[in-house]
């Protein structure tokens, strides 16, 4: 297959030409890697664009139903467990029908569970509605990630950072958006509905222009033999400790998201104002890194690139420990999300590359492990930090995440 020359290969990647597997074009209209290439990102995009009007609608969610922090806190907990338990099944899926197709069907799917929640009635509905939204983003998480390395092998190039950029661009306009939502006065079942709307537009189109199932098919079942994936597959010592080396970092990044404010106004004295500046600076220097990435891990390979971006993320967490003024704590925390930007993408592509003979069935149920596994320290980094900045304070906590980043780092990334 000929690759189109404004995407043409570069040896200089992680993906070996053992790992490369030529996508069979669909009958009546071919997509081609060039093509799939720009629609990748998409699933990402429309992620972080739903989950930032999500979570900035959760106060009008708590007054509608009438819940207590602790009521709430319970009703949250129903999407985490559904995403769990659809993450284990996710890897067999994905080597049955092909990453394209579940990401194409689940970026729409995934809208529409929102719509759920705008239409739910009662706190029955509600819940229901929180369940179905939790296993359809499970199932996107493991898809768009697959479908990503598919395209990567198909181009021989990566792509895995521009797609985690996609993201962070969504959050940041998804946020802009929602707050202008809820200043013209929308209420949470309009401002809801109307992003279902649009966003499961825009997964329809971006669908098209997604690799065919066949994409991801790897030797043996080129070959014809049909590979049987199981929950407990997947499981290696390679992929336990990425898994856990990703789990730490975004352990890290949510602690920013939720502390890093609160660091610069109780610890360091600084106005509301520039205490929101601290989380600003880390988004801005994450999603600048993302949107570098594939073109620095072209030219410097990925165990080069990890290793340099952990050591500026632990440079970072340093500056901000030590820091005494504001000012410095906020370039801290800019250069601590321009480390970790590359760190995850990468590691998420190494594992899907990462299968010796290409099976995608072992391929995919690593990814899932390794998403469950990074999804849950996203989920358990700010409560984490709470809990031991109660006994130990903010700063000594921040500390010791410090630490434990800087072995992790320096550890599990030689696995990449």
């Amino acid at each position: 297959m000929t690759v189109p020359e404004d995407v043409v290969p570069d040896r200089a990647t992680s993906v070996t030409e053992a790992d490369r597997v030529e996508p069979a074009a669909p009958s009546g209209g071919a997509v081609s890697p060039g093509r799939a290439r720009w629609a990748a990102p998409a699933p990402f995009l429309i992620a972080g664009l739903l989950f930032a009007n999500y979570y900035l609608r959760m106060p009008s969610l708590k007054t509608e139903y009438a819940l207590s922090n602790g009521q709430l806190g319970l009703f949250l907990l129903l999407p985490v467990v559904t995403g769990l338990v659809t993450l284990q099944t996710a890897g067999a899926l994905v080597a049955r029908f092909g990453s394209g197709p579940i990401a194409r069907t689940t970026m729409v799917a995934l809208p529409l569970s929102l719509a759920g929640i705008a239409l739910a009635g009662d706190r029955v509905q509600f819940g229901a509605a929180l369940l179905v939204f939790g296993a359809v983003n499970g199932l996107v998480d493991v898809s768009m990630n697959a479908h990503a390395i598919a395209v990567e092998r198909a181009l021989d190039r990566p792509i895995m950072n521009s797609c985690h950029a996609a993201w962070s661009i969504g959050t940041m306009v998804g946020a802009v958006l929602g707050g202008i939502a809820v200043k013209t006065g929308l209420s949470f079942t309009q401002h809801f509905l109307l992003v279902s709307v649009v966003l499961a537009a825009i997964g329809a189109v971006a669908g098209r222009s997604m690799l065919p199932g066949s994409a991801d098919r790897g030797k043996k079942e080129a070959d014809g033999k049909r590979e049987r994936v199981g929950w407990r597959d997947g499981w290696t010592p390679r992929v336990v400790v990425l898994g856990l080396t990703g789990t730490v970092v975004l352990v890290s990044e949510s602690a920013v998201g939720d502390w890093s404010g609160i660091f610069l106004r109780d610890e360091l004295g600084a106005t509301l104002a520039t205490a929101s500046l601290a989380y600003i600076a880390f988004s801005f220097c994450q999603t600048g890194g993302r949107l570098v990435g594939d073109r620095l891990n072209r030219k410097y390979g990925p165990s080069v690139l990890v290793r340099w971006g952990g050591a500026i993320a632990v440079a970072g967490l340093t500056v901000v420990v030590f820091s005494p003024t504001p000012a410095v704590a906020v370039v801290g925390f800019g250069l601590h999300g321009a480390g970790l930007s590359v760190i995850v993408p990468i590691i998420f592509s190494a594992v899907g590359h990462g299968t010796a003979d290409g099976e995608t069935g072992s391929a995919t149920a690593a990814l899932a492990k390794v998403n469950t596994l990074t999804y849950g320290g996203f989920l358990a980094g700010p409560m984490l930090v709470g809990l031991f900045a109660d006994g130990f304070g903010l700063t000594m906590t921040l500390a010791g995440l410090l630490v434990v980043l800087a072995v992790t780092v320096s550890t599990g990334l030689r696995r990449v």
